[in-house]
């Protein structure tokens, strides 16, 4: 596995994945700039709840999101992956948020039915399609975007989107300047993990190459957790690998035992845990600690990665970033093109069978 043969990544980059993952700050910006601009009614400005349904990578926004703004918006914020809603989602001060990229994710669509039916204030973040229909159709507000990509290559646009309906509301009001630092950081970083750094000056190169063999466990905590779980799904998809994602400290509490068996294989995972001295419980950081020590103690291979940045927001966009760039060259050193994602297609025309 050469990483830094460019030739190699073009071949195996056929539908170039890496203009995207390049782009993510471009992408975030440009949400921001749009979603200052978009309908909000006055009906929608005083929620007692915000309920983002979505699935996939339309979906992680919601989970980031709700992790960024959990220290000062005034309202719950949960994140529904499936066709209904809870029995609490319900009535016009309940928001609801229908993220789907494509316009036509069949289980976003089914949950906005369940909010007309009941009553609940809605809001449409898409490119278009099915949910962009029934937004004009029932009148509510829509947050069209276009950008041409799969889903979860388009996540400055989810995130940036509902940040920006964040900072309208009022629940997160430095992100402006928060967003700005992120962006200045993302753009400083890139170089350093762009394929033209080799690999012995390149953290991302370097991550992929600790993982290739191997099956990646990523834990963070608090508003960490989402983005352990954007590493895990962005190997399975861009590099088709299995992987998982633990939150600390739960996983101190169930998955620190799962380590002796079967002892034959624990060998090759790799574990990599988050930590942000800022941001990082006392007790968390300690954990952290203890775990990654204890992992290294039973043979199990770990790493620590600490996201760079002043703000929240900085660290969350500094550690997805790094996540992405990891993830592409997983799929490069497996010669794995990472925007295809065929059992994906497969499934929806299985069940397209069974509309």
């Amino acid at each position: 596995m050469n990483l830094d043969d460019l030739n190699l990544l073009r071949d195996v980059d056929k539908d170039d994945m890496l203009f995207h993952v390049d782009n993510f700050a471009n992408q975030l910006e440009q949400a921001w700039a749009l979603a200052a601009t978009l309908p909000l009614p006055d009906s929608h400005r005083h929620p007692r709840q915000i309920v983002v349904c979505g699935m996939g990578g339309s979906a992680i926004g919601g989970d980031l999101t709700a992790a960024l703004v959990a220290g000062t918006a005034p309202v719950p914020i949960s994140v529904v992956r499936g066709y209904d809603l809870p029995a609490y989602v319900g009535g016009p001060e309940t928001l609801v948020v229908a993220s789907s990229f494509s316009g036509g994710t069949e289980e976003t669509l089914s949950a906005v039915d369940v909010a007309i039916e009941r009553g609940a204030s809605l809001l449409a973040i898409t490119t278009g399609g099915k949910l962009a229909a029934h937004a004009q159709q029932h009148g509510y507000p829509l947050w069209q975007f276009d950008y041409k990509s799969q889903p979860r290559a388009a996540l400055g646009w989810s995130f940036g989107m509902l940040i920006g309906l964040m900072y309208r509301l009022g629940y997160a009001p430095d992100l402006d300047a928060d967003l700005s630092e992120g962006l200045a950081l993302l753009r400083e970083q890139q170089p350093e993990y762009a394929p033209g750094n080799p690999a012995a000056t390149n953290p991302a190169k370097r991550g992929a190459g600790q993982m290739m063999g191997r099956i990646p466990m990523f834990v963070g905590s608090g508003p960490f957790e989402p983005v352990a779980r954007r590493w895990k799904t962005q190997l399975n998809e861009n590099s088709k690998v299995w992987s998982q994602w633990e939150p600390m400290p739960e996983m101190n509490h169930n998955a620190v035992v799962g380590i002796e068996y079967p002892d034959d294989l624990l060998r090759h995972v790799c574990a990599l845990f988050i930590t942000s001295s800022q941001f990082d419980h006392p007790r968390v950081a300690l954990r952290n600690q203890l775990t990654y020590t204890l992992f290294l103690e039973h043979g199990i291979m770990a790493d620590r990665f600490q996201p760079r940045g002043a703000s929240l927001l900085a660290q969350m966009l500094h550690a997805i970033q790094f996540g992405d760039y990891v993830s592409y060259y997983v799929a490069i050193g497996y010669k794995a093109d990472p925007t295809l994602i065929e059992p994906i297609v497969e499934l929806k025309a299985l069940m397209a069978e069974h509309a």
